[in-house]
């Protein structure tokens, strides 16, 4: 009976490492499927062979520019600012164990916009210098929520109620930014507040290379305690989890991470909000979801983009195709827990 018992432990494990290698290497090969149909699709096709031709340096004609100069650039920092946004969002959801913890709705990336905004109508800045100042942004307005819901540590529920206070309030400011903003400047703000690719350079991808490679990692090397805070503070304290210190890298890792990638696409719509879910989905209750998580987002900034390029009867930014994704989610989620009696 024990070895049975021991037998069946076992296989469950097996069973579920197996799903979630499944699932990881499923998200993988869609992202470079996907990679490949941005290089090779759009308003003209490319041949594969031409492709791989400009990747290895080769100058061919046409394929030079509409590969090496249009789409390649585009195609990498949607898959650099989804892995970002996805990875950050569910670190977040995990740390305060609710689905509704998403940077998109606490107020970090509305910290982030506002201050892009202010930067681009009042300080008449631009380029590098706007993503610098929203990343300050995002990273203080993440620090102040955390003071502001601190109170003998912090309850996930207290944290989301005063974000979503300090994103209203943000959103006021932004609102009346725009109002008094010049034509010249306004198109500009506009843009960067949809979420948007259009222009991207390879250039802007080193920035997020690195706080993946930075945030990112910290956040990984973090999975095990994360998990841990999944059981509650005093039991994640009982197992030998720091909570309070946990909290902190974890914040700050995640606002890091999330933040570059918004200075450098955007605000981009609840991609932080649906990886998680999505990947939580996926991978069930096998191990963390940050990885499969980073991979959903990188797939859910993919589609969109590609979508809103040439599937959609006008062309769109991929923040407005994904903020018109996840809003129902949203609202679905909501219903779902107050129909369950629970709380935010």
């Amino acid at each position: 009976m024990q070895a049975s018992s021991i037998d069946i432990v076992w296989n469950g494990r097996v069973s579920r490492m197996r799903r979630r290698r499944l699932v990881i290497g499923s998200l993988l090969t869609l992202i470079v499927l996907l990679f490949a149909l941005t290089l090779m699709f759009g308003q003209t096709f490319t041949p594969p062979g031409e492709v791989l031709r400009v990747l290895f340096g080769e100058e061919v004609q046409g394929a030079s520019f509409t590969v090496g100069q249009l789409r390649l650039p585009r195609a990498v920092l949607a898959v650099l600012t989804g892995l970002s946004f996805g990875l950050g969002g569910a670190a977040f959801q995990i740390m305060l164990r609710n689905p509704l913890a998403s940077p998109d709705i606490i107020g970090i990336n509305l910290g982030a916009s506002s201050a892009a905004v202010f930067a681009i109508v009042v300080l008449q800045m631009n380029g590098p210098a706007v993503s610098v100042f929203a990343v300050v942004a995002a990273l203080g307005v993440a620090m102040a929520i955390y003071g502001l819901s601190f109170r003998d540590g912090v309850a996930g529920t207290r944290l989301i109620l005063i974000g979503i206070g300090v994103a209203a309030m943000l959103e006021s400011f932004i609102a009346y930014t725009l109002s008094r903003a010049p034509a010249w400047s306004l198109q500009e703000a506009m843009r960067w507040l949809a979420g948007s690719l259009n222009g991207t350079q390879t250039s802007q991808a080193p920035p997020l290379l690195v706080a993946l490679f930075l945030f990112g990692g910290l956040l990984l090397s973090r999975a095990r305690d994360l998990d841990t805070l999944r059981l509650g503070d005093d039991t994640a304290a009982a197992l030998g989890t720091n909570v309070t210190a946990t909290r902190i890298i974890v914040m700050i890792a995640a606002v890091g991470v999330i933040a570059v990638a918004t200075a450098v696409a955007g605000p981009v719509s609840f991609v932080a909000f649906l990886a998680g879910s999505i990947a939580a989905r996926l991978v069930g209750g096998n191990g963390s979801i940050l990885l499969p998580a980073a991979l959903a987002g990188a797939v859910l900034v993919m589609l969109a983009d590609y979508a809103g390029q040439f599937l959609l009867p006008s062309r769109y930014p991929v923040g407005v195709v994904t903020g018109a994704l996840g809003a129902p989610y949203l609202i679905y989620l909501i219903i779902r827990v107050n129909r369950s009696g629970g709380s935010l």
